[in-house]
């Protein structure tokens, strides 16, 4: 249904960037830590890049992505008086090992996938991500509305999962069903909580700290949503595997139960991967299968474990990229799921398939404020000033670069492109009166410095000349 409604996979972020005013585009992946990834996570992280460069591209907006290592991932349990505890990876394992395998398992992907795209990223872990201010004052906003979320977060019981990790030992009960919210009020909640070993124990948790706040998975989305503002002007999209759009149902539920977000991130769900009996790619049943079969080394086991790829590593992320590339050069390509062994066989025969940049006379469409969009809609404006993102270094002369401001758009061709160091070298060589023919060379500057401050001008400068193009052209 949905390749049938857009054009391009990244088309379905235009009816919200049409309808707000907004500065760039980050993309967030997040990922557990528990062990090495597979093809399946190494699928989503690297379409990541790729929708982020497509979107710059495309709409010629600073695209990036953001990347979450859960290290909130269990990595012990044990049972105790009928009940389940865990511990996670990082109160097991600890701040140096955790960052360790992030550098092992992920690091040498994202930097060669940020050389590939020219998408840069950063990476958090959640440890991180619980600890921010903005993050626990959110997960203070919705205890307010505990009673409302919780059969959201917990179908099955209605004990929210919120997994306060005993002080002593790091161990918190899985589900939650000893854990009580004793008082909640503007400073912040205090719970009580049971450890099998050191007995009773309290969490005071403020915005500020007080504790490990380890919530499970669909509390963590609905809390991490809600940290999104839009005041920001930045367009945040979900990318999550396949798989993820059961659950997004739940979590839209608590949302709509604690006050819809205006507007909500934008989720984008890859493609699912499927392992032969057609269910979805598992590590437990992929290594069960291999162990019956005896064929733990066979020219397939990459699916599950990419450091076994039969070459190197700049070859494992030219197939990635190439597969990716591949499944975005079509909607129908993305849309929809696939086998592992369709997977191994695009990343293994087939050569990569590269997007096409935008279609012959597609414009592309830039973002632009009221003032210099009127100057272009009357003529007065002939050359446009921006900073050197990659989207924008593959516009030629002849290009067709659509301006919009809220509902108005003005269509205009490219005639001539000009590079520079900074802004000031620019009006060396650039007229003033093109480009704005209502301020002196001094204003526009500091006009201009106000858009981009130093780190973007350090990107580079490129200048358009436009000429208008009528609607039948």
């Amino acid at each position: 249904m949905l390749a049938n409604a857009v054009h391009d996979t990244i088309d379905v972020l235009r009816p919200r960037l049409w309808a707000s005013d907004v500065e760039q585009i980050r993309f967030s992946v997040g990922t557990q830590v528990n062990g090495r990834p597979h093809l399946g996570t190494h699928l989503v992280q690297s379409l990541a890049f790729l929708l982020a460069e497509q979107a710059g591209d495309e709409f010629g907006i600073e695209a990036s992505v953001d990347f979450c290592a859960l290290d909130n991932s269990p990595g012990h349990t044990l049972k105790a008086e009928g009940r389940t505890y865990q511990r996670t990876y990082y109160h097991q394992l600890g701040q140096d090992q955790i960052n360790a395998l992030v550098t092992q398992h992920y690091t040498p992907l994202f930097d060669a996938l940020t050389r590939r795209t020219g998408v840069p990223y950063t990476l958090t872990t959640y440890t991180q991500q619980q600890d921010s201010p903005e993050f626990r004052a959110e997960f203070l906003r919705t205890l307010e509305h505990l009673d409302e979320i919780r059969y959201w977060l917990s179908p099955a019981t209605g004990t929210a999962h919120i997994r306060l990790p005993c002080p002593d030992c790091g161990f918190a009960e899985k589900y939650a069903g000893t854990t009580r919210l004793l008082d909640l009020d503007d400073s912040g909640a205090l719970f009580e909580a049971f450890c099998h070993e050191h007995g009773r124990y309290e969490a005071d948790l403020t915005p500020l700290g007080g504790g490990y706040i380890d919530l499970a998975t669909l509390y963590r989305n609905v809390v991490k949503e809600r940290t999104y503002r839009a005041s920001d002007r930045t367009l945040h999209v979900m990318v999550k595997g396949g798989d993820w759009a059961f659950g997004c149902t739940l979590v839209d539920g608590a949302h709509a139960a604690i006050g819809l977000l205006d507007p909500a991130p934008v989720r984008i769900f890859t493609p699912q991967v499927l392992g032969s009996d057609g269910g979805k790619l598992s590590k437990s049943l992929l290594r069960e299968t291999a162990t019956a079969a005896g064929t733990t080394g066979t020219p397939s086991g990459w699916l599950l474990d990419p450091l076994s790829w039969p070459g190197t590593h700049s070859d494992y992320v030219d197939a990635l990229t190439g597969l990716g590339e591949v499944l975005l050069s079509d909607p129908r390509h993305f849309y929809r799921s696939y086998t592992t062994t369709a997977l191994e066989t695009l990343m293994t025969t087939r050569q990569p398939v590269r997007r096409q940049s935008r279609p012959q006379g597609r414009p592309r469409p830039l973002r632009i404020f009221k003032q210099y969009f009127d100057m272009i809609a009357r003529g007065e404006k002939t050359v446009e000033v921006r900073v050197q993102y990659d989207s924008l270094k593959r516009v030629r002369v002849g290009d067709l670069l659509l301006f919009t401001c809220r509902q108005e758009e003005c269509l205009t061709r490219v005639t001539r492109i000009g590079t520079y160091r900074s802004f000031r070298e620019m009006f060396g060589t650039e007229d003033p009166v093109a480009v704005n023919p209502h301020a002196t060379e001094e204003e526009q500057l500091r006009a201009i410095h106000s858009i981009f401050p130093p780190e973007k001008e350090s990107l580079g400068v490129i200048t358009f000349e436009i000429e208008l193009v009528k609607p039948d052209e």
